[in-house]
């Protein structure tokens, strides 16, 4: 008898602990399946985890007027990245259902908690990267669970999936477009390509794709590719502050890709040369120290260079930093204090 009670009991609390992620996804599901067109429909999914932390996500499907395409775009994935979350709203505000072909899924800001109590990169709540998350888990923390919905509920609807980015609270950063080159998805790589061709950016940089069916995906537009999806990601602003030019930069291209698709007809052309980028070295920190450089992101630099030193607390200069290679730095860390491990910058090369 007492084996009975205690089986049951842990098959409630099995199913209770279950019970977040379940009413997560068929909220957004409910939502989905409403079938007015043109159509605008915000929800806020609460999602909570047997830790005790509580988070929600932001979700707008804006079904058009017209069947066609869906096209899915994220933001807040670090919640201090303001630029592409701020020009998220401003597209939220702006785009109307009853001209548009196709449907959106926007999520404005992933991460939340990140967001509401300022904190770069991880969710303050469960101290977890959302872009390190994926695919995520159903019974994991709160910021697992999003990485879980994201993957299982929202992925597999859309076509084409879009990231964007921005430079975190300690990040300079040159504003770029990039793909990942998976070659053995050609389709959905190809409309990578020609949408990022045509989104306005200076910079367009590919990633190799070396992932396998099994590895975890880690960042939420890889794991639309690995599931087969056409994935991008904007990066643009920096140094967690709102600069307007960088709001306006991820509207034009997010117009211009809708356009492409057509699927919004309010394209704007941007007169400006194309910089294609397909190798990418990463310096590491070799310790804990203050970091010092006179290089800023978009600067060039040669092999070999001397691009900063780390000092200890006292001044003293305890490590050169030099470049592995000839290219263009697409980030670098832009504030003095850096861990052993941290990346002090990505250079950045064409290779033929």
């Amino acid at each position: 008898m007492i084996q009975k009670v205690i089986l049951k009991g842990i098959t409630v609390l099995f199913i209770s602990l279950c019970i977040p992620s379940v009413m997560a996804q068929s909220a957004f599901q409910k939502a989905w399946d409403k079938t007015s067109r043109p159509s605008i429909e915000n929800l806020r999914v609460d999602i909570a985890d047997d830790q005790g932390n509580t988070t929600f996500l932001p979700i707008s499907i804006i079904k058009g007027k017209k069947e066609g395409p869906v096209f899915t775009m994220v933001a807040g994935v670090h919640g201090y990245e303001y630029p592409p979350i701020m020009g998220v709203q401003e597209l939220l505000q702006e785009i109307k259902a009853e001209v548009l072909t196709g449907t959106l899924i926007v999520i404005p800001i992933a991460s939340t908690n990140s967001f509401f109590t300022r904190t770069p990169f991880k969710n303050a709540n469960d101290g977890v990267n959302l872009n390190g998350a994926f695919p995520g888990n159903s019974e994991g923390t709160v910021t697992q669970q999003i990485a879980h919905l994201i993957t299982t509920e929202i992925i597999p609807k859309t076509d084409v999936f879009l990231d964007i980015h921005g430079g975190d609270a300690s990040e300079d950063l040159l504003p770029f477009i990039c793909y990942y080159n998976n070659e053995g998805k050609p389709k959905q790589t190809q409309l990578a390509k020609e949408l990022s061709e045509v989104s306005g950016f200076e910079y367009i940089v590919s990633y190799p794709y070396t992932l396998k069916d099994g590895d975890p995906a880690k960042y939420v537009f890889k794991q639309a590719v690995q599931d087969g999806k056409t994935g991008i990601s904007i990066e643009a602003g920096k140094l967690g502050n709102v600069q307007q030019d960088m709001v306006d930069l991820i509207k034009a291209g997010v117009y211009n890709m809708l356009n492409k698709m057509g699927m919004y007809a309010n394209a704007t052309e941007i007169d400006t040369a194309r910089i294609r980028l397909n190798s990418q070295d990463y310096i590491s920190s070799p310790e804990e120290g203050i970091f010092y450089s006179d290089y800023k992101a978009g600067d060039k630099v040669e092999d070999g260079a001397l691009v900063g030193v780390i000092k200890d607390l006292f001044g003293k200069v305890t490590a050169e930093i030099k470049a592995p290679k000839s290219g263009i730095i697409l980030y670098k860390i832009g504030t003095p204090p850096v861990n052993k491990d941290d990346t002090l910058m990505c250079i950045s090369s064409f290779d033929e």
